[in-house]
């Protein structure tokens, strides 16, 4: 694990495992004619895609012609769990935040021609800032949470929590049957539809609930 602090829970947890959940909202798999899943998709980032409020992010323009950003709830985990049962899983919770799936779309269109993971489209370097985390209890409902994100002012995302296939606990029970959860992981939960094209010189605004969490950062091309 990397000393890398989840913000505004500094005192409590440093990130460990990132995971991600695809095509959680049925209008975001619509719009990318995806079938909408009968199981969560999961997938993961790597540490270094992390970066936070006020940074970069970053495109190689070698590498990508495509990036789209992805707003999500993202839900940072207590302590350790294996096969939680779903009753049980908000006991795992240590709070909430928001982040952006920043991800490739030419590379991933690639790499699923090949059937091949979404590793390299989605992992790149900055491609998951996050901003700050409030603790669970400042959260009377984690399901009915406002998502919004704008470009240069521009609202391109705007969506609820309530509108996820797949529940926070219903995603716990699902990932620690397969892989033991840990404190300080993170689970990127889904976006709703309105996906897009960011550039090199944008600025992105994101934020959760009403204040709970937000997040700005701008786009620079390498």
């Amino acid at each position: 694990m990397r000393n890398i602090k989840i913000p505004g829970l500094i005192h409590t947890a440093s990130i460990n495992t990132i995971f991600c959940i695809g095509r959680n909202y049925a209008d975001h798999a619509k719009e990318l004619n995806n079938a909408v899943p009968e199981v969560p998709v999961v997938f993961n980032k790597p540490i270094n895609s992390v970066t936070y409020d006020g940074a970069e992010i970053l495109i190689p323009e070698n590498l990508t012609k495509d990036v789209h950003h992805e707003v999500e709830m993202v839900v940072a985990i207590s302590k350790y769990g294996k096969c939680i049962p779903a009753d049980k899983a908000m006991d795992y919770v240590l709070g909430y935040g928001i982040g952006i799936d920043v991800t490739a779309r030419d590379v991933q269109s690639k790499l699923k021609e090949k059937s091949q993971p979404w590793t390299l489209a989605k992992g790149m370097d900055t491609f998951a800032p996050i901003g700050n985390f409030v603790k669970k209890e400042a959260v009377e409902n984690p399901h009915k949470l406002n998502l919004q994100l704008s470009v240069n002012g521009e609202i391109k995302q705007k969506g609820n929590t309530a509108d996820m296939l797949f529940s926070v606990p219903a995603l716990i029970a699902f990932i620690s049957e397969y892989c033991a959860l840990n404190k300080g992981d993170l689970i990127f939960t889904g976006t709703p539809k309105g996906v897009g094209k960011i550039s090199d010189g944008d600025i992105i605004k994101a934020s959760l609930g009403d204040n709970l969490s937000a997040l700005e950062v701008s786009v620079r091309a390498i």
